[in-house]
């Protein structure tokens, strides 16, 4: 229920932490928008709504926003639906793929949200092009995802913090995650606990934002498959109950530097 939500948020903003929202723009078939809303949708040539597509995989329980028909319709009630998870006690909005969505919708949302609240954060969850990454941030995201993540060697480190820490630190907030619940590098896969060590190191300290996705203090690396990414026990299908006591106990985890490097910073 939402009492059960704000009553979350308020136990931990109680420990010290804010509660971040994943904001995905779509719809579900059976989703309100779809039956007020058609004409904020795709239709095919016999009518239907077009579900999304990524060939060859086809999505049919997800419907795209079309946003040509009415685009100050969709910022009113997108800047509504966000404003009723901040009267919950969300201040943290976790973007889903905005670089597929018109840039000048983003900047009326994001506007309107920080003119009343400018302490609201929208973290852009793109990974595409620099110059969209770049634009995205340009236009109101306060901080951005990065390709931190595949960027491992002396030289790819080098060339990259050159490039965020040159014009574009003027405008652009890169958040350096060192794992996701979808990206769990070869780099972490290979390198065991010193794998684990230095990336944590590495994102703490050149960049002014970095995360971490849970089991990254146990130093959790086994892949789905050889040559995936994707975590063999992923948390996007199953709860994952951790006994943090007993790997503290055993030395098998990394939190006491984790806790070191955010007291530095």
């Amino acid at each position: 229920t939402l009492e059960d939500f704000t009553w979350f948020v308020r136990q931990a903003r109680g420990l010290g932490m804010e509660i971040a929202l994943d904001f995905a723009l779509q719809c579900s078939p059976d989703h309100p928008w779809v039956h007020k809303h058609p004409e904020w949708f795709h239709h095919r040539p016999d009518g239907t709504i077009a579900y999304a597509e990524n060939p060859p995989k086809k999505y049919q329980d997800i419907y795209p926003i079309a946003f040509d028909a009415d685009m100050d319709g969709l910022v009113a009630e997108t800047c509504r639906v966000l404003r009723h998870w901040m009267d919950c006690g969300v201040r943290i909005f976790r973007v889903d793929n905005p670089h597929t969505k018109p840039v000048v919708f983003w900047e009326r949302v994001i506007a309107d949200v920080n003119r009343t609240d400018p302490d609201v954060i929208f973290l852009a969850e793109a990974f595409t092009r620099p110059a969209m990454m770049h634009t995205l941030a340009q236009i109101g995201f306060q901080q951005s995802y990065t390709y931190f993540t595949w960027r491992n060697t002396k030289e790819e480190l080098t060339e990259y913090l050159t490039e965020l820490s040159g014009e574009a630190a003027s405008y652009m907030r890169p958040n350096f995650f060192v794992n996701t619940p979808d990206i769990l590098h070869a780099y972490l896969q290979q390198g065991g606990r010193p794998a684990f060590e230095v990336r944590a190191v590495l994102a703490a300290t050149l960049s002014p934002a970095w995360g971490i996705y849970s089991g990254y203090e146990l130093c959790e690396n086994t892949p789905l498959r050889e040559g995936s990414e994707e975590y063999l026990d992923s948390e996007k299908y199953q709860l994952r109950p951790r006994d943090w006591d007993t790997a503290e106990r055993e030395g098998r985890t990394i939190t006491p530097l984790l806790t070191r490097l955010n007291t530095i910073r």
